[in-house]
């Protein structure tokens, strides 16, 4: 997670500038990519367990008769 809260440092740092790019070394780039792959596998797996702990929940309501 550094390298993703070290990119948003850099975007924070660079809004209040006229600038329309970010450039960012070979490795902090490498580094972000995995902070993020890591993220969305992490992510991935959580959502395959939640639907395997899903419970069905039948609810029956039975209004009886009206006269």
């Amino acid at each position: 997670m550094l390298h993703i809260k070290s990119f948003i440092d850099k975007m924070s740092a660079i809004e209040g500038k006229q600038t329309t790019s970010i450039v960012l070394p070979i490795g902090e780039a490498r580094g972000l990519r995995d902070d993020i792959s890591k993220l969305l596998a992490d992510l991935h797996e959580l959502s395959k367990e939640d639907k395997k702990n899903e419970e069905v929940i039948t609810v029956q309501v039975k209004g009886g008769g009206f006269k």
